[in-house]
């Protein structure tokens, strides 16, 4: 038979592509690159659940006009030489996973807000030869904000391909056991590098509006077994809280800030902090816990404070991501 004209000789081996997803990032630590930033990040309506009609104005008001130099400086203060904490660690965690699952098969990376774009990256893996992609985004508690709204990046850039790859999407962690065994890994290495026992130790997870766990988003639930199943395997109690908070809106209970202030007065004058909730180091995590959760410890008589980091791009965190990876990628390729 002979082939139409216009049509391709041959089609390419299929190949497979896996596509880490974090939140995002500014392109750099100044008010005009963190301004475009909060402009996209803030006006997701699986953010901000508030109508644009109400809600643009506010946000194109007073928030893009004294928000963007406070958080440059907050920025600034954990910038790195390869750039953002969380970018250059997920491209860390994407060059550490190459080579993971067979030949030929490859992993990227992208971020929900700022770059690399989700739908860049999607048509640069189409283009490669993947015809079959895992969409991860790398937050093990699902919530709306941030599982949902990186997958509805993604079939939005699908929407727009004529030939579109095979989907699959990585369910949420929370709860997996190489997870929580990672987890447990990480926090005894961290606390055997204290020169302190710490009288207890929080897990802090990012806030969310109270409203998003009445309106059914499992995330609040997901963050308590995922602490729950932590402190089984520690063999200790721990103190679970959450931060960032934004706005007047009630948010989940109770929060980080107020539970270290809260802390001294109640005879604990040394604490840890880890954020099972961020797969890598970022702002929150570094500037809003390590600098100042630290300060207002401290300020509020506390003696002692350890910052217990991300599992990052570390041989567990690594290992971890390639078993739950792997086993979503199950009959696209070959058992290891």
């Amino acid at each position: 038979m002979s082939i139409p004209d216009g049509h391709p000789p041959f089609f390419p081996p299929d190949k497979i592509g896996v596509l880490l997803v974090n939140l995002g990032t500014p392109s750099a630590p100044d008010p005009a690159s963190v301004r475009r930033y909060l402009a996209e990040f803030l006006s997701d309506r699986r953010v901000v659940e508030i109508p644009p009609l109400v809600w643009q104005p506010i946000l194109r008001g007073i928030i893009l006009r004294t928000r963007p130099r406070k958080s440059a400086h907050a920025y600034q203060q954990v910038w790195r030489p390869d750039g953002s904490p969380l970018a250059a660690i997920t491209r860390a965690q994407s060059d550490a996973l190459q080579g993971a699952f067979g030949e030929g098969n490859f992993v990227d990376w992208a971020m929900r807000y700022g770059d690399p774009k989700i739908a860049d990256r999607l048509i640069s893996m189409k283009e490669y030869g993947a015809n079959r992609i895992l969409i991860a985004p790398l937050y093990p508690q699902y919530c709306a904000a941030t599982t949902a709204t990186a997958n509805d990046k993604a079939f939005e850039a699908l929407a727009k391909m004529r030939w579109q790859p095979a989907i699959r999407t990585l369910p949420p962690y929370h709860d997996h056991p190489a997870y929580i065994a990672a987890l447990k890994a990480s926090v005894e290495e961290s606390l055997s590098r204290l020169d302190f026992e710490p009288d207890a130790i929080l897990a802090s997870f990012h806030g969310m509006p109270q409203r998003t766990l009445e309106l059914g988003d499992p995330y609040h639930c997901h963050c308590r077994k995922t602490a729950r199943l932590l402190s089984e395997a520690l063999g200790r109690e721990l103190i679970v809280t959450f931060q960032s908070r934004f706005g007047r809106a009630k948010w989940l209970e109770p929060a980080t800030d107020a539970t270290l202030a809260a802390l001294p007065g109640k005879g604990v004058k040394k604490v840890a902090i880890v954020a099972p909730g961020f797969s890598a180091d970022c702002l929150e995590t570094l500037e809003e816990l390590a600098i100042r959760g630290r300060e207002t410890f401290l300020g509020a008589g506390g003696t002692h404070f350890g910052y217990l980091p991300c599992l990052n791009d570390s041989p567990a965190g690594t290992e971890m991501l390639q078993t739950i990876l792997r086993e979503a990628l199950a009959g696209w390729t070959q058992p290891a």
